[in-house]
């Protein structure tokens, strides 16, 4: 989840360091002394068992083995805490009695490495916790699951497997705000701007989150990136795009069959220090109606724009504030424009209308409506965010 130019935050980056392209910079951190024998069990406060009393995955082969479940899914193999050397949480992790909603797909923006094994999955997970308790400050590791390269899958939080198996409950995340208790966040190893996820990875993905979906009964259109709902790059360009044949495929391992209207969720386009056009236009337009920007809209994301941005963020006490407009900035920013309106942000409404050669805008544009004319809509996003309560970290 690393970001070149974003500052190390509390609620911030999920592997310490990484930048895009760049290696791990945290090595993991040696086991003091042999792991336990198993991870220790969590509360019951009602009959919902734990990891101990639920069937899990266990005894199957593999990193992601196909054993049949009795709907045809297939069951991944996921290692336990213990089993990859994970430290003791600071604290316990915090049960919520209910089930997710979705799932948040994010990459790591680290190396993309060519060493496939089991161990060298282990060494990331470490690294990855150490850096979240020790440099976050958090409990703990921030996501639910873990994948490598080698396609091997990762208990990442504590309890987060056994109360996958039992389905009714869920562990509190801290993969990113407001998603931590109704989204269950997996962490893909590696960046994934400019080339794909390695197959074994990508079968993994697609197997591990039809599992979740059968366990907590979640829609396979319920499958997002993190920059759906943050300013980030998060999960890369390319493991972004192809979210729509993850929602296919995971659909498919479920017996169902999605629609590309299904398989496409409406989002926000990510614009960026470099981008120009039509899009970038219209942004600049809104942000000197918010009064973030002075000077001429050009259409240039240049130094100016990455600066109404972070200003604008500040303003919005955004908690991703780094020049990127993306799925936390867009919905502040895209201010509902009635018909009949004047100022900047009816004329952003002009520039997309032109550039996407719409001959009626309806009376009311609102979001829907903007995310047409960017190029971005889709089937609906449930406006659903976290509880009362969740600490983020």
């Amino acid at each position: 989840m690393g970001e070149p130019g974003q500052s190390w935050s509390r609620r911030g980056l999920l592997v310490g360091g990484a930048v895009a392209g760049a290696a791990l910079v945290l090595p993991g951190r040696a086991f003091a002394g042999p792991p336990p024998a198993t991870d220790p069990a969590p509360p019951a406060t009602d009959p919902v068992p734990g990891p101990s009393a639920v069937p899990g995955p266990e005894g199957m082969p593999g990193p992601a083995g196909a054993g049949p479940l009795a709907e045809g899914v297939p069951i991944p193999f996921i290692a336990r805490c213990f089993e990859w050397g994970a430290r003791k949480p600071r604290s316990a992790p915090k049960i919520w009695d209910r089930r997710p909603i979705r799932i948040l797909v994010h990459h790591t923006a680290g190396a993309n490495t060519t060493d496939y094994s089991v161990g060298a999955a282990h060494r990331m997970a470490r690294a990855i916790q150490n850096y979240h308790m020790d440099r976050n400050g958090w409990l703990d590791s921030g996501q639910h699951f873990t994948i490598s390269r080698g396609g091997h899958v990762l208990e990442g939080r504590l309890w987060s497997l056994g109360e996958l198996n039992g389905g009714r409950r869920v562990v509190e995340g801290a993969h990113s705000p407001g998603q931590n208790v109704i989204a269950i966040g997996i962490e893909n190893e590696g960046t994934y701007m400019g080339v794909d996820p390695t197959p074994a990875l990508w079968n993994s993905l697609r197997i591990t989150c039809a599992y979740i979906c059968l366990r907590y009964g979640i829609a396979p259109t319920e499958l997002y990136g993190h920059r759906d709902y943050r300013n980030t790059l998060c999960p890369g360009d390319r493991l972004y795009a192809a979210l729509p044949r993850l929602r296919r495929e995971v659909a498919g391992l479920l017996g169902r069959r999605l629609s590309r209207t299904e398989a496409t969720k409406a989002s926000w386009p990510l614009l960026r220090t470099g981008d120009r056009g039509p899009i970038v236009e219209a942004a600049q337009y809104l942000l000197r109606d918010a009064g973030s920007l002075t000077g001429k809209p050009d259409g240039r994301f240049d130094d100016r724009t990455a600066a109404a941005v972070r200003e604008f963020q500040r303003a919005h006490r955004a908690d991703d504030v780094n020049g990127l407009l993306g799925g936390e900035t867009w919905p502040e920013l895209a201010r509902t424009v009635r018909a009949g309106a004047e100022g900047d942000a009816a004329r952003a409404v002009e520039v997309l209308a032109a550039a996407r050669r719409v001959e009626s805008v309806p009376d009311v544009v609102d979001h829907p409506q903007w995310q047409k004319l960017l190029g971005t809509s889709g089937s609906p996003v449930p406006d659903v965010h976290d509880p009362q309560g969740v600490l983020n970290r």
